[in-house]
């Protein structure tokens, strides 16, 4: 990434993109890309072995017109105000593609979680609880797992504020299923992506079985993603993490990449495959890359080394403003990130609605409705794209954007 780039500045260009083709004047782009509220917390931690570190944490609540604030949390040392800034902005157009009645929000803390103990990282994160609850809630603010984030974290906030307001299983999504936790919410993401992609075969008279993917980041969205794919018929010729990736120009087989990292704790150095890192991953030929971990791998440095026909955003804003500009004129797809990993804040919701009516749904019930939800927005999406000749990011910003300024307005703004 390049140093003056940051996920915030690469949204508001497409977001600014969107409003201008849409004739919005400046003054609306300025409304609707401003958050409501900004919380900056500090929350100092007696470790184990008895140091006192301070930590930094954000929670961004940007729009809440069409319900109450949804985003992740994610625990990572890089968690700043100026990226939680851009991604609840993006999740406020998130959930307006989908057409889900919540808005956006998202934050986190500023620290490394694998550095942490158990006893330290739920003290934290009850810490912050206690700091913030009134300022989430079922119908305020209701956070998810993200980055370095997970069922059991979410289990912890539930616990805290539970102890303030008594039981209230719906301030998070993403817990344990024993604990209200939605059936399908681990994969719903991964699932998410492969829906997408059938969808963009179909409208395209393609036929997904039989096509290459490289997967850069194989943690919950990208192994999930992996294995949907596999069972679809596409190759997984390439594969990653922090510590590298693994690559088959045959097709990997998914089963001995688990077992490696089961026992490694990293996909470098499965079985029949060669080790490569990530710089050389991103280059690889294939017709899908799936970039499904930290924002901004793509950019103007290495966005003319890309050799896929079809870039598929799993993670938030892999592909810098600059860098999808290269793309776009070498004629590379890129299907963006709010259309793409948009199964994560569906099956949230319906987790929340699940919470909310104190019924639980089948998992057969939660993955036909998410498919639904999910073709329609890309149906529409892609008939944008046909009928004015755009990009598939331009038609999906305009598409929620449109939804979000309806709503802004109707409050009688």
């Amino acid at each position: 990434m390049t140093s003056d780039t940051s996920i915030k500045k690469t949204h508001d260009a497409f977001f600014h993109t969107a409003c201008s083709e849409l004739d919005y004047k400046d003054d609306i782009f300025q409304l609707l890309l401003v958050a409501n509220r900004e919380i900056r917390l500090e929350l100092p931690l007696r470790k184990d072995d008895g140091s006192l570190v301070v930590y930094n944490a954000y929670r961004v609540q940007h729009n809440n017109t069409r319900g109450p604030y949804k985003g992740g949390l994610r625990y990572h040392p890089c968690v700043t105000m100026e990226d939680a800034r851009g991604l609840a902005c993006l999740m406020s157009l998130k959930t307006s593609l989908m057409d889900i009645p919540l808005g956006g929000a998202k934050g986190g803390i500023d620290c490394d979680p694998s550095s942490l103990s158990d006893r330290e990282l739920e003290k934290l994160t009850r810490k912050f609880t206690m700091k913030i609850h009134r300022n989430i809630g079922p119908n305020i603010d209701i956070p998810a797992p993200d980055i370095g984030t997970d069922a059991r974290v979410m289990a912890w906030i539930q616990n805290e504020y539970s102890k303030i307001y008594g039981h209230t299983p719906a301030v998070v999504t993403g817990k344990p299923v024993v604990l209200g936790g939605s059936e399908g919410r681990e994969e719903a993401t991964g699932r998410g992506v492969s829906i997408i992609m059938q969808e963009y075969s179909r409208h395209n008279a393609l036929s997904l079985a039989g096509k290459t993917a490289v997967i850069q980041g194989y943690g919950n969205v990208g192994s999930n993603t992996a294995r949907i794919l596999n069972s679809m018929g596409v190759h997984i010729i390439a594969v990653s993490d922090s510590r590298g990736g693994a690559f088959n120009p045959s097709g990997l087989d998914l089963e001995k990449v688990d077992a490696n990292r089961r026992k490694y704790g990293t996909v470098a150095g499965t079985e029949e495959t060669e080790s490569i890192d990530n710089k050389t991953l991103l280059a690889l030929v294939c017709d899908y890359l799936i970039p499904a971990a930290l924002g901004h791998v793509i950019d103007e440095t290495n966005a003319g080394e890309i050799r896929a026909g079809v870039i598929v955003e799993a993670a938030n804003s892999p592909v810098t403003h600059e860098a999808h500009e290269i793309l776009n004129d070498r004629g590379i797809h890129v299907l963006p990130d709010i259309l793409v990993n948009a199964g994560g804040v569906v099956v949230s919701y319906f987790e929340w609605v699940q919470n909310l009516q104190q019924f639980s749904w089948p998992v057969e019930t939660i993955q036909l409705r998410l498919q639904e939800k999910l073709q329609t927005a890309a149906k529409k999406v892609f008939t944008m794209v046909d009928a004015e000749k755009t990009t598939y990011r331009c038609a999906a910003y305009k598409v929620a954007t449109e939804r979000l300024k309806e709503a802004f307005f109707a409050t009688g703004f």
